[in-house]
């Protein structure tokens, strides 16, 4: 089969575009033909070795951890699937990922794909939708009449951060650029900052919860929009735990895990229309390179897919 593997950690000239064996299935397995991908920051910071000390992957591997596509084949102990179901999933990051025509991924991990979008819509969700809804729901604990600010709302994870804020019944502010502002405005997001323009921290005040996509800088000046009791959650670094107690606040830090409950909630609501997808360029898995380079500009807007096959 046809991969993009890395035999090295380094730039996107590491990524190669080649020859590579079939996955081996085991018994929880399922063998998914896969027609779309997605790429996510995690995939680059993968391909440079900054998460070497916390997964020790044995090279060559498969990069990608987004899929959407077509069951092949099952393990002997597989229930819930069969061959030709449609489907998608965020496999488990510490096996070959899905830069490939096809990929083995456990049950437990896969859910049914939405049935009214595509699969490349449907590979646009996984791994950013269960960032977002784990982020909010789980470690925020967002409510409805809570007031939240999201950080890079019309990146990956934002836009659909956005959407789900909203469709528990949050009033959301959210951060991006001017020229990003109507889209995340389309969203549903009740204000927009231009971060361009203006601090946040100047014209925002009494958020139930931050979400940090971004961290840094853009971290240290959340803590001071945060009402009393308040939450701020990072996917990117923990905030620091005696400053949040110093401020009478909280805070979190996600790293998320394979999770099929939230991938089926998800596809509930998107079968329901009430989020949408957000795939905003799209490639050949042999231009997986131009994607990389795309992903790490931090200037695409949602998600960035990437073709594997046909349906």
């Amino acid at each position: 089969m046809k991969a993009v593997r890395i035999h090295k950690y380094g730039d996107e000239s590491v990524l190669s575009y080649e020859e590579a064996p079939m996955p081996v299935l085991e018994p929880d397995d399922v063998l998914i033909r896969g027609v779309a991908a997605a790429v996510n920051p995690v995939d680059w910071k993968i391909r440079e070795g900054y998460l070497r000390q916390m997964i020790p992957y044995d090279l060559p591997l498969t990069l990608g951890w987004d899929v959407s596509g077509v069951v092949e084949d099952v393990g002997a102990r597989v229930s819930r699937f069969k061959v030709g179901d449609p489907v998608f999933s965020r496999p488990d990051i510490q096996r070959n990922g899905t830069y490939a025509e096809f990929v083995a991924v456990r049950e437990s991990e896969v859910a049914p794909k939405p049935q009214r979008v595509s699969h490349v819509e449907a590979a646009s969700l996984p791994l950013a939708g269960i960032t977002a809804w784990t982020s909010l729901f789980k470690a925020g604990g967002v409510q409805s009449g809570q007031r939240v600010l999201i950080h890079a709302a019309s990146g990956g994870v934002g836009s659909l951060a956005v959407q789900l804020a909203k469709e528990r019944g949050a009033w959301v502010a959210a951060t991006t650029s001017g020229r990003n502002s109507d889209f995340v405005k389309s969203l549903g997001a009740d204000e927009v900052v231009d971060y361009q323009k203006v601090r946040f921290s100047e014209v925002l005040r009494d958020m139930d919860m931050v979400f940090d996509t971004l961290g840094g800088e853009v971290q240290e000046e959340s803590w001071k929009v945060l009402k009393p009791g308040g939450i701020l959650v990072s996917v990117i670094s923990p905030p620091p735990e005696d400053r949040a107690k110093e401020l009478g606040v909280r805070s979190a830090f996600v790293f998320i895990q394979p999770d099929a409950e939230i991938l089926k909630e998800m596809a509930d609501l998107l079968d329901k229309g009430r989020i949408r997808p957000v795939v905003g360029a799209e490639f050949s898995l042999q231009d997986v390179v131009k994607a990389h380079r795309l992903s790490q500009s931090g200037h695409s807007v949602g998600k960035i897919a990437l073709y594997l096959g046909m349906p």
